[in-house]
């Protein structure tokens, strides 16, 4: 047959070929072809060919198409198969799945082991059994990822309120933006040869809420007095050090120095020592008498370590009862501690060490405290 014969470009050139197990090659670059293998009944299917440079061929099934366009298309899905290989990408037939395990891996190397369980936790609960594990880099698409963000949502023959709906939204995000740095892991290790899949799926827009709830203390001591007793302890740890509720929940009494007055925090950005007022010392003291070192530091009433599910419900009930608004959180106890710090007139530099996080982060959120102890100590000085 003469290659004018061999033309797979249109409907009608393909319709002509005969049928045969080798595919019909059309050359793209050096190196480079897309194929159509012709069938004896229906469309026949398309595979991408690549030579590199040791000569070695490699080979892709290309997205079933059909009608007019159907080489374009597929001439076009082989051309970004073929840009990855030249970019010296290799999928080998590395999935979604793949991609986060080794996000989880490489958090256990850059983060430490809290937050690559926190990372490990999200995917079994979202990914490694849903149908996107087993999706190939390679065709996945932004449908899929679309879809996997939509699955998180309330049903809505459930009849979801507002406010579920917003806090599912929220928490989609979250989990978002972890999925996308997996993806982005593997991208960069060059697993994959585009983001087109993921780039063009953005978070939920004005789904957020600011939970910087401050309390009085008259608030705080209605607060207080409406704990369970373990409970208390907690509150009281929270608005003593500022720590996250995560921080403090998962502290052993080993962590506690009462010689120094000190506390060994495993947290979010890693490994800190903060040092504790009198208050918060005599606190842990108390609460770490006669008790293992391998102990939580502040433990429930059973003995065992506090965790968010078993905080949230006690927790509400006293806010609740405490007569406070029902966007009183823990968090809420964070964010008073050290507005107070702020206020108190501490160094921005100290309190983001005490609480773990950046200067830029407290001079954001808590800037206008420092402004207005400013402000009020400028209106002391007579200059004139």
């Amino acid at each position: 047959m003469s290659k004018s014969q061999q033309n797979i470009t249109s409907k009608t050139g393909r319709s002509a070929l005969p049928v045969r197990r080798e595919p019909y090659w059309s050359r793209i670059e050096a190196g480079g072809y897309v194929g159509y293998r012709k069938v004896a009944e229906g469309e026949g299917s398309w595979i991408a060919r690549h030579r590199d440079i040791e000569g070695k061929q490699h080979y892709r099934a290309l997205k079933d198409v059909s009608g007019d366009k159907a080489y374009d298309e597929a001439r076009k899905a082989a051309i970004e198969w073929l840009k990855g290989c030249n970019s010296g990408v290799i999928t080998k037939g590395a999935t979604v799945g793949d991609a986060c395990r080794d996000y989880v891996k490489h958090l256990l190397v850059q983060n430490g082991k809290r937050s690559a369980r926190d990372a490990e936790i999200r995917f079994e609960r979202l990914v490694y059994g849903a149908r996107i594990n087993a999706v190939a880099l390679d065709r996945l698409t932004a449908d899929s990822v679309r879809s996997w963000v939509n699955d998180q949502l309330p049903k809505q023959e459930d009849d979801p309120d507002d406010e579920a709906i917003r806090r599912a939204k929220d928490t989609t995000n979250r989990n978002l933006a972890s999925f996308k740095a997996a993806l982005n892991l593997a991208l960069a290790s060059k697993k994959v040869g585009s983001d087109a899949a993921w780039k063009t799926v953005v978070p939920f827009e004005d789904v957020g809420r600011r939970r910087d709830r401050y309390l009085t203390l008259t608030e705080r001591r209605a607060l207080i007095s409406k704990c369970p007793a373990d409970l208390e302890q907690l509150v009281q740890g929270l608005l003593l050090t500022a720590l996250r509720s995560g921080e403090l929940a998962n502290a052993k009494v080993s962590d506690f120095d009462d010689k120094q007055g000190t506390l060994n925090i495993n947290g979010k950005t890693g490994s800190r020592t903060v040092s504790l007022s009198t208050a918060a010392r005599q606190l842990f003291a108390q609460a770490t008498r006669d008790r293992i070192a391998s102990a939580p530091l502040l433990a429930r009433a059973d003995g065992s370590a506090w965790n968010k599910d078993a905080w949230k419900k006690p927790f509400k009930a006293a806010v609740t009862d405490a007569g406070l608004d029902p966007d009183v959180v823990t968090y809420s106890l964070r964010h008073t501690a050290i507005s107070d710090m702020i206020g108190c007139g501490m160094d921005a530099f100290l309190v983001a060490k005490l609480a773990g996080t950046s200067t830029a982060m407290i001079d954001k959120h808590y800037g206008h405290l420092r402004h207005e102890r400013m402000r009020d100590m400028l209106d002391q000085v007579k200059l004139a």
